[in-house]
Formats: structure tokens, C-alpha cells, sequence
């Protein structure tokens, strides 16, 4: 990464670190994907149950490899399975011991904000599984509400794209609003801060890019 960028995303995530430990998140500062790594396996117990949401961030850790192939009950929603019994694996989910999960925006203020297809990833952070991991790169930080809306457009034709959605914002590179089964844009969470369940979010904000 560039030295200036990499000089902007640290400062960014070391602010955030800050704001999100106020909101009564359990907050950490990792400098790389690597780093964010170690500290994702050193907080999951072998043993442990674990689901994934869907991320770009945690592709690029290889973090499905880790889980499929390590001590531990994975849920495991990247299988080659038809539709529902997919949607079986999203179910059961939300009884898993940790969800490991990237998100699409966090704001200045500390919320953060999430849509979803299907909605197993946005309900799974909100309740169910005991714990939630969250991996935050620097890159995903807005001012508000408005400019976390406003990223949640950009970045669905990408989404789309990479998940096999025929949208047309997957040919297009923009966010039509289409009215189809297939749309990702179905459901959005918004987590104003960790203070009902105490120690049940952790945020690590990465100081650098991740994912879109």
C-alpha cells in the first residue's frame, strides 16, 4: 500500500478503535489482514462452533480454509448445495458459538451498518449467535448514516457480481432499485452501539483497505 495511504488508514483506524470502545464495543487495532487473522483464531476456542457472513475481507484471510479444516464445528454455507438446504445451514447459524463477519460500513459516530440478500448476516450480528467478530478496514468508515446508505449502493453491483446475482446492477456497475427475487439490497441492519449485551461485539479495525 502506498506509504500515505497506508499513514491515513492507521489514523483512521486508531480514531475508530477509540469511538467504538466508547460505544461499548470490544475494540482492537490490527495493522494488516494478518494481524486481524491472528486475533480472530487466538479468540475462538478450538472446538467452538463458527459461521461466516459472506465477506470479500475474510475471502482474502482465507478464513473458510481455516475453519473447514481446523478443530471446529463449521458451519459451512460455501458448500455446493441446493438453495434451501443453504438456507438450512443460514438457520442453524444463528445458534453458533461465534459469527465471523466483515461489514459494509461503520460510522464516525460507531454504528454499524449492514444489508444483506437473504438477511442471515444482519440478523446474526443483531441476536443469536453468542459472540460476533467483526473485521472493519479503514476503507469502510463514512461520516454518517446518509454516506453509509450512499456506500451500501456503491458497493452492491460488486456484491452482486461476486456472488452470482443476476441484478441489474451486476451489468450495469449501479444501483438500479430493481424490484427482483434476486436483489441483494432485501434487509439492512443498523447496530447503534454494544451496550445491551456486553462483551458480545468485537470490532477489529484493520488499518488498511479491505474488501469493497
Amino acid at each position: 500500500m502506498n506509504k500515505f495511504k497506508k499513514w491515513q488508514c492507521q489514523a483512521i483506524a486508531k480514531e475508530m478503535t477509540e469511538v467504538l470502545k466508547n460505544k461499548c464495543y470490544d475494540t482492537h487495532y490490527a495493522e494488516d489482514i494478518e494481524e486481524a487473522k491472528k486475533m480472530i483464531l487466538d479468540m475462538i476456542p478450538t472446538g467452538s462452533s463458527v459461521a461466516l457472513g459472506g465477506s470479500e475481507t475474510l475471502g482474502a484471510m482465507g478464513m473458510i480454509d481455516i475453519f473447514r479444516n481446523g478443530d471446529y464445528k463449521f458451519f459451512d454455507r460455501y458448500q455446493k448445495l441446493p438453495f434451501p438446504e443453504i438456507v438450512e445451514i443460514y438457520r442453524q447459524s444463528l445458534l453458533a458459538d461465534f459469527l465471523v463477519t466483515g461489514t459494509n460500513a461503520v460510522t464516525r459516530n460507531g454504528e454499524l451498518v449492514n444489508v444483506d440478500s437473504s438477511g442471515n448476516r444482519v440478523a446474526g450480528m443483531i441476536f443469536g449467535p453468542k459472540r460476533v467478530i467483526v473485521v472493519c478496514g479503514a476503507n469502510k468508515v463514512v461520516d454518517d448514516l446518509d454516506e453509509a446508505f450512499k456506500r451500501l449502493k456503491k458497493i452492491a453491483p460488486m456484491n452482486a457480481l461476486r456472488n452470482g446475482h443476476k441484478t441489474p446492477c451486476a451489468e450495469t456497475g449501479r444501483c438500479m432499485d430493481c424490484q427482483i427475487q434476486a436483489r441483494m439490497c432485501n434487509s439492512i441492519g443498523i447496530i447503534n452501539h454494544g451496550m445491551k449485551f456486553e462483551g458480545r461485539i468485537t470490532v477489529i479495525m484493520v488499518a488498511e483497505e479491505t474488501g469493497f
